[in-house]
């Protein structure tokens, strides 16, 4: 470990230029709202090809922790929340900075998105490799019990629609089927095209949900009235120490709720940032004041949605199972380097782990401070117009799809997946379970495969096998609860009828 620190810091000072160059654009997508984290990083893996793994892990991390914090500064200055996860943000931020006071609203939100990514940041240092020792434990069965897991999770806790949750997931799974099997390697559903051989690259898939639907939403959209407050005063945001101490308790119990939402595949810091701001208002002594602009709540909001980005980072680093959309891109960079990601990463390639770790720690520091000097500037993005944005970011999703394989397959390809992630959005399903999906099915049709043909084709240790068999009734609680509930709710609303 010692190691990879001094390789980080010291013995390759590029990986330090990495980080600022990768937190600070981050910082800046984050802010513009239409732009997102997961379309920065899309875009960027073409980029990385010619990278050593662990440079391209470096630019790629530090791109998750500034895309995350950059959110905050539209959210509260102009009531844009530049991601989603500042949605929250914006019910206390903004008020406070329309009150005369942005500066000490931003202050607030910096100081908590930092103290949640150090939270979150122990939390991974300290779980990652005991939980990869325990996985290396698993066997193929208990393996895809575990895929199940995320997989019935993801559908059954994503939005308000369980129906549009399940539809999205099973979209992403169906996706995968073109090309070989990645249990008997036989090729199927390829329709006579030898570019489907493979079946649907990643990238261009990625590139076209996430990049161009929303390049065809801005088109669809009309330009929405920008409102601004006054002019921030660098003096305002800089917090003193008894706002440090006065909010720590709120800080500490957003960041772990945060970190363990996280770990939860798929959820998202939006549900976090909301779970730790419920979650402050219930126990504040002035609950009234959320909503008017409440420090609480701001500290609630941008600390727990900073935090899960090391909760997300676990199991992607410890069993390869992504924690969130961004994990997912993440894990297909990991691919597209040569790398095996899963329960094998921390013994064949441990320097990845922790340069991951690390860059986490070092790009949140770096976060924090370019975020205190220059938020005032940046906030200033939001106000660029979009026709002068949007060509540009569609030339950066052809360029990207076409540099993967050097063919236009893969540019039809992001055009296709741009359309159906357009639909979706328009028709309020969700992304996220169609992504992890996407990337989840294939790791759980070949650990089946490999427990069938071990067994003859038998099934029974799932039932036999221990964890196997905790795992198989976890998924099944979560699909029937979710139902149990919709029952009761439609049984309450005919009895009050």
């Amino acid at each position: 470990m010692n190691e990879v620190i001094h390789e980080l810091i010291i013995g390759d000072p590029v990986n330090l230029l990495w980080i600022g160059i990768g937190t600070m654009l981050g910082i800046l997508v984050g802010a513009i709202p239409g732009l997102t984290g997961a379309m920065l990083i899309a875009l960027t893996l073409p980029l990385t090809y010619a990278m050593q793994p662990s440079e391209a892990m470096v630019l790629l991390v530090s791109m998750y922790v500034g895309s995350i914090s950059g959110g905050l500064i539209t959210a509260t200055l102009l009531r844009m929340p530049g991601t989603p996860a500042s949605v929250i943000t914006t019910l206390d931020g903004y008020p406070m900075a329309k009150a005369g006071k942005p500066g000490r609203a931003l202050g607030l939100g910096i100081m908590a998105s930092f103290v949640g990514g150090l939270i979150s940041w122990v939390f991974l240092a300290l779980l990652a490799e005991p939980i990869s020792q325990i996985s290396t434990e698993l066997g193929d069965f208990d393996y895809f019990a575990l895929v199940l897991v995320a997989l019935v999770l993801i559908a059954s806790v994503s939005g308000k629609s369980l129906a549009a949750g399940v539809f999205s997931g099973f979209l992403g799974i169906l996706v995968t089927i073109p090309g070989e099997s990645p249990a008997t390697g036989d090729t199927r559903w390829t329709l006579g095209l030898e570019q489907l051989n493979n079946g649907f690259d990643l990238l261009p898939v990625l590139i076209g949900l996430f990049a161009v639907s929303q390049v065809i939403h801005e088109v669809a959209s009309s330009e929405k009235k920008i409102e601004t407050v006054s002019q921030v005063k660098p003096e305002g945001i800089l917090l003193g120490a008894a706002d440090w101490l006065r909010h720590m308790g709120n800080m500490l119990r957003s960041s772990v709720i945060g970190t363990w939402v996280g770990i939860l595949p798929g959820i998202g810091a939006n549900v976090g940032s909301v779970m730790a701001y419920s979650a402050s208002k219930s126990l504040s002594k002035q609950p009234e004041a959320f909503g008017t602009g409440s420090e609480e709540g701001i500290i609630a909001s941008e600390a727990a949605n900073n935090a899960t980005i090391g909760g997300a980072l676990i199991p992607l680093v410890a069993m390869g199972i992504p924690g969130s959309v961004i994990d997912a891109i993440l894990l297909g960079a990991l691919v597209l380097h040569g790398l095996q990601p899963g329960v094998l990463l921390f013994q064949n390639n441990p320097e990845i782990v922790y340069t991951i770790i690390f860059t986490m720690l070092f790009a949140n520091l770096a976060m924090f401070g370019m975020m205190l000097f220059s938020a005032k500037w940046i906030s200033r993005l939001a106000t660029i117009p979009r026709v002068y944005l949007l060509p540009i970011v569609f030339v950066f999703c052809v360029v990207g799809s076409y540099a993967l394989n050097n063919r236009m397959f893969d540019v039809w390809v992001m055009l296709a997946f741009g359309v159906v992630g357009f639909i979706m959005e328009r028709g309020k399903i969700p992304l996220a379970p169609f992504v992890i999906g996407f990337v989840l099915a294939p790791i759980a049709e070949e650990k089946l495969g490999a427990g069938l043909q071990a067994t003859g084709g038998s099934y029974s240790p799932l039932v036999t096998r221990p964890i196997a068999l905790i795992f198989v009734l976890v998924s099944v609680v979560l699909v029937v609860w979710p139902l149990l509930k919709m029952l009761r709710k439609s049984g309450a609303e005919k009895d009050n009828d």
